[in-house]
């Protein structure tokens, strides 16, 4: 599982498109369900900020 998940950031990493599409892949996961989830979406550009932590 770790394996999966440090070639699924290399990926995002490599390709920043790939985090947005990500994201709207999930919003759309929750979405389908029919339940009572309420969602805060928040600017995708914002975790740019969390990925450049990791140059520094």
């Amino acid at each position: 599982a770790s394996r999966a998940l440090k070639e699924a950031a290399d990926v995002i990493q490599a390709n920043p498109v790939a985090l947005q599409l990500r994201h709207l892949q999930a919003l759309s996961s929750i979405a389908a369900e029919h339940n009572s989830t309420i969602v805060f979406p928040v600017p995708v550009e914002m975790f740019g900020a969390f990925m450049s932590k990791k140059d520094e």
